[in-house]
């Protein structure tokens, strides 16, 4: 495989790329530090509470029984998604898929580090120095700083998050919490940082059958 360098552009196109990166992220990020008040105080406003076998999403409880929801919901996001594919194309793809936003973030931090295209396909090339192990070392941190980041976040979507927090600043974090949190890291290091369009290309379900969509 050869390593593709995309080129920095600009356009409205663009813009709105960004702005659903920026529009994810913060519900993504965000969204399991928001507090719910219920008549038994406050509680993490979306928590899926797999250990209690209860799911709150704000002012709504969900129990397993319940999960007909859950499918009747996953049904219509698909037609959605089908729909949405037919009458405009790659939406999805291009915008608000975790893959494609979380590359377009990490190609960021490539180009802040390395340079625009010429510069990163010339660092590529040229021999180990100071320079390149400084550029490189510099990039792997920010990603994998970004990455662990995200990693606790997802998990703090099934543990509750302050409690989350705290743990890790006293550096009492459980065995399982540690390890889901380095998996979908390293996940996420992994995905966007090496393999990239490779996900899209090899591995994704939904590109297989999307030319029959369009």
């Amino acid at each position: 495989r050869q390593r593709i360098h995309p080129r920095e552009v600009h356009g409205l196109f663009q813009r709105w790329r960004w702005f659903f990166v920026f529009l994810t992220q913060a519900v993504f990020y965000g969204l399991p530090w928001l507090q719910w008040t219920t008549e038994l105080g406050q509680r993490q406003a979306v928590l899926f509470d797999l250990e209690a076998k209860r799911f709150y999403l704000f002012g709504l409880v969900l129990y397993p029984q319940d999960f007909i929801y859950l499918a009747a919901l996953l049904i219509v996001c698909a037609y959605a998604l089908f729909f949405f594919t037919a009458v405009a194309g790659r939406l999805w793809c291009g915008y608000a898929c975790p893959q494609s936003v979380y590359t377009q973030i990490f190609l960021w931090m490539e180009h802040r580090f390395e340079g625009d295209r010429l510069a990163r396909m010339r660092l590529d090339k040229a021999p180990w120095s100071r320079e390149k192990l400084l550029k490189k070392g510099g990039k792997h941190l920010a990603w994998l700083a970004f990455a662990a980041v995200t990693g606790f976040t997802f998990v703090g979507y099934f543990l509750p998050i302050r409690d989350l927090a705290l743990e890790l600043a006293r550096a009492e974090m459980t065995p399982w919490a540690t390890f889901w949190v380095l998996f979908y890291g390293f996940a996420t290091y992994g995905n966007a940082g090496w393999l990239r369009e490779q996900i899209c290309t090899y591995m994704c379900p939904y590109a297989r059958f999307q030319s029959t969509l369009l």
